[in-house]
């Protein structure tokens, strides 16, 4: 008979998962066991935390969950930032990690890697913990894991094994259950719905990430209602780009907050309105219309905003269920298009420099390298991108400048992005600042053969922050940080690495770096000549 080990992995395969993140120690290398015999695909970070942003960005980039193998002790206080990033953005991410023999659990006898409690500490990052006391109860915890996944709200799920359970003999099958179907709207609140809609003057729809898998419905419920559409970073792409309805800018700013105040019926799906979204200042959101919220999380739909129709269920499931009660509903021809086009030169009007410097960057970006995945850091290019970047379909563009906020996360993220997603490039869009954070993590990439553009926007420092100090007249302490040479650096890892000086380069350094089988270390300095170039 197998191990608990060796059953896990046949288990994890049965339900689809290719690939694992993960760091052995001598508390994990039984979960090691039975992976050769499947074929299931092992990346090894450089760091634990490093391990669950790839996963994060794995998962982001192919909407299944990414799944990491964690030591005890240290290797879950090292991802659990990754988690919380996961559990933020809500984001499927499935660690299962080693704890101590159930004899020692709670004894606190220094035992190697010992925590008080694991559980404890992991439970505000995942939308569950358990302990796994008896190896026969691994199918159906596994189960549950993949039943959040795929038919709830998705957050990180960590599940431990004591060590003397992982090689415990195990029976049967390793045979993946039947998951539960995604919830279905209600009818009547649909017809309800419908009828608010169709009687609308002036609709808007707000799309978060939780209705990246309905943008074909969505897109045609827009067409339908003639309704601008308002797209948080996590839900770009739902419209694809140059779409007449599509809007720019932030939910902070003057000029959509005016316009949220002037439609007669808002339609947000899959969005918290989190005021992380609101860049450079939150504000609080006002719709003095009527609010149609539809959300998989039945707790999101009672959180902040209250709604006037709440509708509990898939976003791509209610989404069509609209399209079908509005039948031959057909409101084109009214104020949509020239309500979107009104606002997105207002929009325009009001950004500030930078918006323009880095929307050229990401304009060369997406010239060079078509159908990309972006994946930022908390970096300027990030904050500036973040309000007219049109990503060309759903998945395509997320970054740690939302939700929780972490950074170091983009370097793992492009990488586990490209793995997730292998036959279209990855861009890693990060500031030397969040760089220094996973800068080992290129090592990873190098062993793995995974071909990312790093695009460096280095201003010796930590930027954003120091701009954020000097408004408020505080002393810019710390944020004047050592800058090693990145170039050198990457090249004594087994990267590529430039330092383009004109757009013409840029441009063949990003069409070369998706040929190559290793990451491409692209390093633009402020204040010189490309820079210069851009900001013209």
């Amino acid at each position: 008979m197998p191990t608990c080990g060796e059953h896990l992995v046949k288990l994890l395969e049965a339900y689809g998962v290719e690939t694992i993140f993960g760091i052995p120690g001598v508390h994990t290398v039984e979960l090691y066991r039975g992976l050769e015999a499947t074929n299931i695909r092992h990346v090894t970070p450089r760091h634990e935390q490093g391990a669950g942003f790839m996963a994060d960005g794995y998962a982001r980039s192919c909407g299944k969950p990414g799944v990491c193998f964690i030591i005890t002790g240290p290797g879950m206080t090292n991802i659990a930032t990754a988690m919380g990033q996961a559990y933020a953005d809500s984001i499927p991410m499935l660690v299962i990690s080693s704890v101590n023999d159930t004899s020692h659990l709670g004894m606190g006898q220094g035992r190697l890697h010992e925590l008080p409690s694991q559980r404890n500490l992991i439970a505000g990052v995942a939308a569950f913990s358990h302990t796994l006391l008896y190896p026969g109860q691994l199918p159906e915890v596994l189960a549950r894991a993949f039943a959040v996944f795929t038919s709830a709200r998705p957050r990180p799920v960590h599940i431990e094994i004591p060590l003397d359970v992982i090689t415990a003999r195990m029976e049967g099958p390793a045979k993946a259950w039947t998951l539960p179907s995604r919830p279905a709207p209600d009818p009547t609140l649909i017809a309800e719905a419908a009828k608010l809609l169709a009687a609308a003057k002036s609709p808007l729809i707000i799309a978060g990430g939780g209705a990246c898998d309905a943008a074909q419905g969505l897109q045609k419920l827009a067409e339908k209602l003639d309704a601008p559409v308002f797209t948080t970073i996590n839900g770009k792409g739902v419209l694809p780009p140059g779409h007449s309805l599509a809007l720019a800018g932030n939910l902070g700013m003057e000029v959509a907050q005016d316009e949220l105040a002037q439609s007669d019926v808002v339609l947000a799906i899959g969005t918290e309105f989190g005021e992380t979204e609101m860049y450079p200042e939150a504000r609080p959101i006002h719709i003095k219309g009527k609010l149609i919220r539809i959300d998989i999380d039945p707790l999101q739909l009672v959180n902040q905003l209250q709604a006037d129709i709440a509708l509990f269920a898939d976003s791509a499931l209610a989404v069509q269920a609209l399209n079908d009660a509005l039948g031959k509903h057909d409101a084109k021809g009214g104020k949509g298009e020239a309500r979107a086009a009104a606002l997105r030169r207002k929009v325009v009007a009001g950004l500030w420099p930078a918006c323009t410097i880095h929307g050229r960057l990401l304009a060369a970006i997406t010239r060079a390298l078509p159908d990309v995945v972006i994946a930022g850091d908390q970096t300027e290019p990030v904050y500036a991108a973040n309000q007219t970047y049109e990503a060309p379909r759903p998945r395509s563009y997320f970054n740690s400048s939302t939700g929780y906020g972490t950074l170091g996360y983009g370097l793992p993220a492009a990488i586990g992005a490209k793995l997730g997603q292998p036959a279209r490039p990855s861009v890693c869009l990060i500031g030397d600042g969040g760089l220094q954070f996973s800068l080992p993590e290129l090592a990873s990439a190098v062993e793995a053969q995974v071909p990312v553009a790093v695009v460096i926007w280095n201003n010796t420092g930590y930027g954003e922050i120091k701009a954020y100090m000097r408004d408020r007249q505080i002393p810019e302490i710390g944020v004047d940080i050592y800058t090693p040479d990145f170039v050198t650096i990457a090249k004594g890892l087994g990267c590529e690495a430039a330092r383009p000086a004109d757009m013409a380069t840029l441009h063949d350094e990003l069409v070369k770096s998706a040929k190559r089988k290793v990451p491409t270390i692209i390093e633009i300095r402020s204040g010189e000549s490309l820079a210069r170039e851009l900001g013209r």
